[in-house]
């Protein structure tokens, strides 16, 4: 039963983890198993709205009601949720500089600052997302803590005798299958969704997780830190990257240290590096900066935003961002950067025009029987407006 009702709020992470959250709240990005505000909604038995830009609020609405307000980029686990459950009207939880949470009455929500509310301090640790990177860089954690909140006091299901599981830390979900597969969970936990199903001679290291519909195809080599969102389908070789879900990586090929947006889809025999010849510092491409950052980062791959596909035998270079509705194919490596509605590849880019995108679009969403609306054309609408100085063609 929902006891209460809460909002997420953005703060300045939705710039810098751009091209990601054009698309999207800080909440709603998925890391572990679940999205940040399933995160909290389950944590606190709430309904959750979000605080978010002008142009998503029509899919993403706040909720009218709240009295606590919750920053989306920051992730629970159970010292910060005793120390948000405790909050008071007209207090905010802080901490370096970071507004984690406040509370104020449903009734002055709209007008009450949270600098004006009485601060309290906040001395444990916590995760936060700031930059993309920090999405496969804090999924094993995260996976951990959702796995234990999803499966506790639950029974798994069970699977078929052909598979060799290792280790006891894997949880099923009804409907889930698997036969012939290798599940090795000494690792790290295994979790398979709802419905969900790896093919024959698939090996998988835990920790892992397999959202509702999703498919792993046959002979697939899954590496931990791994997340497959849901009705997603996946083969080849993955190693610490999240899916978010409605992607397909359906062939040969790797991908590694790496984020995919809704609606991807990986062309078969298509490759990332995520470790440079040299063995130096990843920089990735930031919006904030309009520059490329220094990452701290050894191994990092392929950051690639909602509705992005590459055709066959593409080639990724080490760190590379590819922003939303992007199309790439060809021969070569394109550039480290690839702007939100490119299309083209290492030969060189043109626009990829809204309508030519709506109507792709509108036939991906057909397949999986959902309807690429009018909220859905006008977000895009919006980032492609606000996109127009990347693309330099």
């Amino acid at each position: 039963m929902l006891l209460m009702t809460i909002n997420l709020f953005d703060d300045t992470a939705w710039e810098t983890l751009r091209p990601l959250t054009y698309t999207r709240p800080v909440a709603d990005l998925r890391i572990g198993i679940l999205t940040i505000a399933e995160k909290w909604g389950r944590h606190l038995q709430a309904e959750t709205g979000f605080i978010t830009q002008a142009y998503l609020v029509t899919k993403y609405p706040a909720q009218p009601h709240a009295e606590l307000f919750i920053n989306g980029s920051v992730c629970p686990d159970p010292q910060l949720i005793e120390a948000v459950s405790k909050l008071n009207i007209g207090e905010q939880l802080e901490r370096d500089q970071v507004l984690i949470a406040f509370k104020v009455a449903a009734a002055d929500a709209a007008t009450i600052k949270p600098g004006a509310l009485k601060p309290v301090q906040y001395n444990g640790t916590f995760i936060k997302l700031n930059y993309p990177e920090d999405i496969f860089k804090f999924n094993d954690t995260e996976l951990r803590k959702d796995f234990d909140l999803i499966t506790a006091g639950r029974t798994s299901a069970t699977l078929d005798s052909s598979n060799t599981l290792i280790g006891d830390h894997i949880f099923v979900e009804a409907g889930a299958e698997a036969y012939c597969t290798t599940l090795n969970s000494k690792s790290g936990p295994i979790y398979l969704g709802k419905n969900s199903q790896i093919w024959e001679g698939t090996n998988v290291r835990g920790s892992f997780a397999l959202c509702e519909h999703s498919q792993v195809k046959m002979g697939a080599k899954i590496y931990g830190q791994t997340t497959i969102g849901p009705y997603s389908r996946v083969g080849g070789e993955i190693n610490n990257a999240v899916i978010w879900g409605y992607s397909a990586k359906g062939h040969e090929g790797y991908l590694g240290n790496a984020v995919l947006g809704q609606w991807c889809n990986i062309g078969a025999d298509s490759n990332n590096s995520n470790l440079k010849n040299n063995y130096a510092e990843v920089r990735l491409w930031d919006y904030a900066k309009e520059s490329f950052r220094k990452t701290g980062l050894q191994f990092c791959g392929l950051i690639m935003a909602d509705h992005s596909k590459c055709g066959i035998n593409t080639m990724f270079n080490t760190g590379t961002v590819t922003g939303v509705s992007a199309n790439v194919f060809g021969a070569g490596f394109p550039r480290n950067f690839i702007p939100d509605f490119a299309w083209g590849g290492a030969q060189g880019f043109d626009i990829y025009s809204l309508p030519k995108m709506f109507e792709t679009a509108a036939k991906v969403y057909e397949r999986r029987d959902l309807i690429f609306d009018q909220t859905e054309q006008d977000i895009l609408t919006a980032v492609f407006e606000a996109t127009r100085p990347y693309r330099h063609f």
